[in-house]
This record gives structure tokens, C-alpha cells and sequence, in this order.
């Protein structure tokens, strides 16, 4: 994981700094937390598109990965996140 030092001198927007210190403030040791969108946006006081847009771009900047996540009967689940230091 980055540092506050470190992800505020990134040139990611505002909005995936945001969410990336959620994630990471709620992230157990190993790096995984599993919110919902929505729990973020509303924690956050963003829509839910912004933290779309933002998980999209620190899973392009390689800052996050997600897995999908699934019920027993096949429906979906939330997003299992893993926050993670770039290489």
C-alpha cells in the first residue's frame, strides 16, 4: 500500500485518491475489503458513478484489483477489493 505521501503526489483525480483511502482505511492486513458501491458513495458524499469512475481508474493505474464476487444461487455479490503499491 502507498503512503499519504506518496498517493497524493500522483497524478490520479481527486475522486480515485478518495476512494483509494476508503479502501485502504478499511482494508484488513492483507489488503482486501469488500464494500459496496454504494456504502462507498454515500460514505463519501459521491454518486454512485464517481466511484465508478474512480475505482476505474485506480484499477487501470494498477493502485487496486477486484474480484467478482458470487451468492450460492448465482447472483452477484459485492467486489472483493485488494488495495495494492504499484510496480
Amino acid at each position: 500500500m502507498l503512503n499519504n505521501r506518496e498517493i497524493y503526489s500522483t497524478n490520479l483525480p481527486h475522486r480515485a485518491i478518495a476512494v483509494y483511502m476508503y479502501l485502504r482505511d478499511r482494508a484488513g492486513k492483507d489488503g482486501s475489503c469488500y464494500p459496496a458501491v454504494s456504502t462507498i458513495a454515500q460514505d463519501l458524499k459521491m454518486s454512485k458513478s464517481t466511484v465508478k469512475r474512480a475505482l476505474g481508474d485506480l484499477e487501470k493505474a494498477k493502485y487496486i484489483r477486484h474480484e467478482r464476487r458470487y451468492r450460492q444461487s448465482g447472483g452477484n455479490s459485492s467486489n472483493l477489493y485488494f488495495v495494492e503499491k504499484p510496480s
